[in-house]
């Protein structure tokens, strides 16, 4: 019960008001049934002319009932026990209606506010974290995962709604026959303590599917995401194998589950069906008790019998459930201890350059960058070219603050980045990647994803500045045309525009590049280049490529190689000679 026990912590008011209800609900159906005792009575005593209500036969619970109907000045006659009865069982419905509302409304909520935890703790995460994280496993938790921990809530406030109505009717059969209720009690805890092993085991099924739905979806998300060139190679059926073997693991498990409830299920009712016709022998035979109250009890230990066995169900639910939620709540709180800090508090301004000043940095044993310095003036167009690895992604990291230097200072005119507001610095970034991540959405919603603040015409703007505007404006819908799964509707050099806009639209005063031509044609790439070009002066540039275009397109450029940076001067690049080494940086 730990897990319900957390959610109550999580949740007071809300559990406290539906325990409320439920509490409320069980009271009221236990009032109404107290009246059906009193009311066989009446009507048994009656038809065999035997001794009414108040004679030396009546029970307990039959005095306290006439007690009561003494001090309310009411007889206890069959209209108004039959009254009592139906109006216990309607209040039972109706508390029972706000009870079930409120537990939908908060399964509701237990999934939507673990899904925004788990959201905000990965994107809060440093990046080296972040980088190493699959992708899969993480789809899986905010669909599955908190789907199935808001299952398991559910099922947690069903066995406390149960446990208290079966606190309810064992009052009202002690109130009968104390002696007889506590051995159907002791019965009913021995046949839920018999089965306890399908739980245990469910329980171990539940983990087990956990475990397997995070390899799983982790597998899947990297195995479509590389389709493409699986399919290329005819080489499809190797993932395809991999698949089927975890998916047939996953199925086995699956099979567990639905065996353990199953034979739970089965034997609860032969084992309870025992227990009952022994019980009413023994009770009618043995014990000689009067009729109205064998009838009566009977009904009250069904139901507590019943209650108890289906409680026992929706226990054996909660915990294959369970592990999703602690599964979750690693997740979450692993990715919180990875939280990226946030840097200092001042905003920049960024009215003359940025440096590096003798910056070293490395992965592991691996040195990428010795005591390196380099310098971006306001308003330049600045190109970085070297060998994949040598450290061109690493300075852009360096840059935006996704990595701090081992050594040395990244410098905003005199702000030490360190000291930055860092927030306040990337909102003056615009980034352009390699691949061309574009939503299967409209084209206004790639440019703005979603910011409302962005305006069409702010849209336009930027789509004229990436130089997509002549194509989107002959678009069937303009910018309100959808671009396709991953902007399948588009050339490479349009989904690269439409990417630069993304990137313009909050006008930045820095813009990066990285490596994101390399993908692109010819053509493509000299037109992309072409607009650069035109936005040099207004922001500043920097772009990471290994093509010559860029080169041409930059006033000043670096080349990384073992570590460090040389600067390649104008003329040499604009000869085509790239590859040879100026002044070191």
């Amino acid at each position: 019960m730990r897990l319900i026990f957390t959610f109550f912590k999580a949740y007071p008011t809300q559990s406290i008001i539906t325990l409320g209800a439920m509490l409320l609900a069980g009271l009221a159906e236990g009032f109404g049934l107290s009246m059906l005792l009193p009311l066989l009575g009446v009507v048994i005593n009656t038809t065999s002319g035997g001794e009414g209500p108040g004679g030396s036969t009546q029970s307990n619970l039959e005095r306290y009932v006439a007690g009561f109907f003494d001090t309310v000045g009411l007889s206890p006659t069959i209209g108004v026990l039959l009254t009592f009865f139906v109006g216990g069982i309607v209040l039972t419905a109706l508390l029972s209606l706000l009870a079930n509302k409120k537990v939908g409304y908060m399964v509701a909520q237990v999934a939507t506010d673990l899904r925004l935890a788990l959201i905000r703790a990965l994107f809060a995460t440093r990046w080296e974290y972040y980088v190493h994280q699959p992708i899969g496993m993480y789809t899986n938790a905010y669909a599955t995962e908190a789907n199935r921990s808001a299952d398991a809530y559910l099922y947690g406030i069903r066995v406390i709604a149960l446990l208290l109505r079966t606190t309810v009717y064992a009052v009202v059969a002690l109130l009968m026959a104390w002696k007889e209720t506590l051995i159907a009690l002791g019965a009913g805890f021995f046949i839920l303590y018999i089965l306890r092993r399908l739980v245990t085991k469910a329980k171990k099924a539940g983990q087990r599917q956990t475990n397997l739905l995070n390899g799983l979806l982790a597998l899947l998300t990297d195995t479509l995401q590389s389709i493409k060139p699986l399919k290329a190679m005819a080489r499809e059926d190797m993932a395809d194998l991999v698949l089927q073997k975890e998916t047939n693991k996953l199925n086995r498990v699956l099979q567990k589950q639905v065996f353990s409830k199953e034979a739970l299920k089965a034997l609860q009712e032969p084992l309870i069906t025992i227990f009952f016709a022994f019980g009413l022998y023994v009770a009618m035979i043995w014990w000689q008790i009067p009729l109205a109250t064998v009838i009566t009890m009977a009904f009250m230990l069904v139901k507590i019998i019943k209650t108890l066995q289906s409680a026992q169900k929706e226990h054996q639910t909660m915990v294959i459930a369970e592990s999703a939620y602690w599964s979750l709540v690693s997740k979450i709180r692993e990715n919180e201890g990875a939280h990226e800090a946030i840097g200092g508090t001042v905003v920049p301004c960024f009215d003359r350059a940025i440096r590096l000043d003798k910056v070293s940095f490395s992965y592991g044993v691996k040195q990428i960058l010795r005591d390196m310095s380099l310098e971006f003036p306001r308003g330049t167009f600045s190109a970085i070219i070297g060998p994949s690895g040598a450290g061109k992604t690493t300075i852009v990291d360096l840059i935006t603050g996704l990595l701090s230097p081992q050594s040395g200072q990244v410098w905003i005119d005199d702000l030490d980045l360190a000291a930055v507001d860092l927030r306040a610095w990337r909102r003056m970034i615009g980034y352009v990647p390699q691949e061309t991540l574009l939503l299967h959405d409209t084209v206004l919603m790639n440019v703005t994803l979603g910011d409302a603040k962005y305006s069409a015409l702010e849209v336009e703007d930027a789509l004229r500045a990436a130089g997509a505007w002549g194509f989107v404006s002959e678009m069937p819908d303009g910018i309100d045309t959808v671009v396709g799964e991953r902007g399948s509707r588009l050339s490479g050099g349009q989904r690269q525009r439409i990417t630069i806009a993304r990137a313009l639209v909050h006008k930045p005063r820095l813009l990066i590049l990285d490596e994101a031509t390399s993908a692109l044609d010819p053509a493509s790439e000299a037109a992309i280049c072409a607009t650069l070009r035109q936005l040099r002066g207004t922001l500043t540039i920097l772009a990471i490529s290994h093509q010559t275009a860029i080169l041409e397109a930059a006033d000043r450029a670096y080349r990384l190689e073992g570590g460090y940076a040389h600067f390649i001067e104008k003329n040499d690049f604009a000869r085509g000679e790239g590859e040879g080494f100026g002044a070191p940086a």
